[in-house]
């Protein structure tokens, strides 16, 4: 079955572009106007992905970003007109993994795309189905963690980097790393990347970052996890 994607604006203009070049990838579209349109669409149709436009009618992009984020870890990029920083950064830390700013390449969305369904659809090696890590357990098949058996809601690339940070547990991971390994050679994003991430990460699993159970940061390098004591 082809990926299904759900394409999220107010302008038909710009549904009718993405759709007529995601389809050419032979992924199917389903479509909405507005942000309330938007989760119903989503519930009701349940795609691998969401492009989601932030000035929308009824509901904006953001409140629709956080309430998707409540109830699933789909990757869900966010197509804007705004280029500030402030408003990347708005975007990740509200549980976004990419953006896209308009006008846009149809080539750069289609590759953001693929890039953001195959980092959703990796598999783990097969030797390996569950990390565990003092109350922390990261299942591979299910893509699922849970800490002290509390489920964690977490976007895949919450969930990839959380991975990552514990499958090399003590060593230092720096955020050129991070960023290359999580988000591909290709993704043309800053370190900042990284920190805000993080940062969502450790309020998930309420860690005070002055005093960390899991994730310690590692000052103008990187990351680590190491095992509580």
């Amino acid at each position: 079955m082809p990926e299904k994607i759900l394409v999220v604006d107010d302008e038909h203009s710009i549904v009718e572009l993405i759709r007529f070049n995601l389809e050419k990838e032979d992924w199917q579209v389903v479509t909405a106007y507005d942000g309330d349109d938007a989760l119903d669409v989503f519930h009701r149709e349940k795609p691998d992905l969401v492009l989601l436009d932030i000035m929308l009618p009824l509901k904006d992009g953001w409140e629709v970003c956080r309430e998707l984020r409540e109830i699933s870890a789909v990757p869900i990029i966010m197509l804007t007109a705004k280029d500030e920083e402030p408003d990347k950064i708005k975007g990740l830390e509200i549980g976004a993994d990419d953006y896209v700013t308009k006008p846009f390449s149809p080539k750069e969305l289609v590759a953001r795309v693929r890039a953001a369904l195959r980092r959703a659809s990796q598999a783990a090696p097969a030797s390996e189905h569950v990390v565990t890590l003092d109350g922390l357990r990261i299942d591979i098949d299910r893509h699922q963690v849970t800490l002290d058996d509390e489920l964690l809601v977490l976007t895949p690339k919450e969930f990839d980097l959380l991975l990552l940070l514990v499958r090399n547990k003590g060593k230092v991971l720096s955020r050129d790393m991070l960023l290359e390994t999580v988000w591909g050679y290709d993704y043309g994003g800053e370190t900042r990347t990284v920190d805000v991430h993080i940062r969502r990460l450790r309020q998930k699993m309420n860690e005070d970052p002055s005093r960390p159970r899991y994730i310690h940061t590692v000052h103008g390098v990187g990351y680590k996890v190491e095992e509580p004591r």
